[in-house]
Parts: C-alpha cells; structure tokens; sequence
C-alpha cells in the first residue's frame, strides 16, 4: 500500500466556506474524496489545520506554523510516497505583512524539509507534489482577514509555487485551474470544489506514475 499525506490548511481540513462554519464529511473533504477515487492501494492521510501558515509564528493563534509541526508530522507517517502541500493562503493575513514571493520562500523551506530520504520508502525521498491554492475572491472574510492586497497576492502565488517545483524536482499542479472559493467567504472551498480539486490530483498522480 502507497502512503499519500496531505498537509494543508483549512481547505485541506474541509471548513464549510462562512466565519463560523464547520467541516465537511469526510467524504466531501477533498482528502477523503481522492482516497475513494485511488481505491484499497492507496493510505490517503489528511494532516490539514485551519490557520496553518508555511513557516510564519501567528501572533494571534498559536501553533499554526507548518514548520514548526512538520518534523513530528513526517516522522509520524513515514514511510511516505507522496506529500501532497497546499498552504500559502493564512500567510497573506494582513498581520504577515508578507509578500507573494516571500510566501513562496517560506514554501520553498518546507518542501526541502520533505525531500529527505528518511521519510520515503525504500530508502527513497518521498515524490512532492506543490498545490498551489485558488485565488481568494473579495468577500467579508477574505477582506477582514487578508485585505484587498492579500486577496490581489494570492493571484501571483501559483507562478511562484511554479518556479519553487521547478527549482526544487517536484511536482506542481495550480488549483485554480479546477477550483474556485466560495462566494460566501472568498477563502474555503464548495463540495464541487473539493471534488474537482481531488479529480485534478488524481489525474496529476497518472502522470507521477504512482
């Protein structure tokens, strides 16, 4: 059996789109819908926390950098086929004050981090495939968190994810190509989203001949 984990954010935990909304089934995550499409073969794990950042400390909410928990994360699920990373969204909260190239560095820590040879199989660093999230849309949400520049940031972010998995050998899929946010928050995802979102990775991991 292949081990496939997703580390992400909020989006990767299934939050229903609204400021306080709950969390999909497990069926409708888009984890959960990507195990039921790749079958029996296949240990898809979800490993998603609302508010996570790349590598950034949250001055406000505590313990939501991926740096920070990555290490035990690995050392936990390994051996490991493919990690499957989207983040990027929460490290364009105004507090960050960060830019959309900076987000791609604190990316590009994390995925050197997972191409290590102790967390793969058979002696091999685990495949990385970057995510890279659809643009946020202007909403009360998005706008009370991120600001219109944040919103304009997020924009620029699947061209820098791009360069990072072209620098680094990984693998790089853009979800908005296949996804858009909902229109109630301008930041989660809709059932639909996460199924095309799933179908996009399931297609992208034929190519990865996995």
């Amino acid at each position: 059996m292949k081990t496939v984990l997703c580390f992400g954010d909020s989006n990767t935990h299934g939050q229903i789109p609204g400021k306080d909304g709950g969390r999909y089934e497990k069926e409708i995550r888009w984890p959960g819908v990507l195990k039921s499409m790749l079958g029996d073969s296949f240990d898809v794990i979800e490993e998603g926390l609302g508010g996570r950042t790349t590598v950034f400390e949250d001055p406000i909410e505590e313990d939501k950098s991926g740096k920070a928990y990555l290490q035990q994360c690995l050392h936990s699920h390994k051996p490991i086929d493919l990690i499957i990373v989207m983040l990027g969204t929460n490290d364009l909260k105004i507090r960050f004050g960060l830019t959309a190239y900076d987000v791609s560095l604190g990316l590009e820590t994390l995925v050197k981090k997972m191409q290590d040879e102790a967390f793969g199989a058979d002696g091999r660093a685990p495949q990385i495939l970057i995510i890279a999230p659809a643009p946020m849309r202007e909403a009360p949400l998005s706008m009370a968190l991120m600001g219109k520049e944040g919103v304009e940031k997020s924009r620029l972010l699947a061209g820098y994810y791009k360069q990072v998995a072209q620098t680094l050998g990984a693998w790089f899929l853009d979800a908005g190509q296949f996804v858009e946010v909902s229109e109630v928050d301008g930041i989660h995802y809709t059932p639909e989203a996460h199924y095309n979102l799933a179908r996009a990775i399931e297609e992208k991991m034929d190519e990865m001949q996995l």
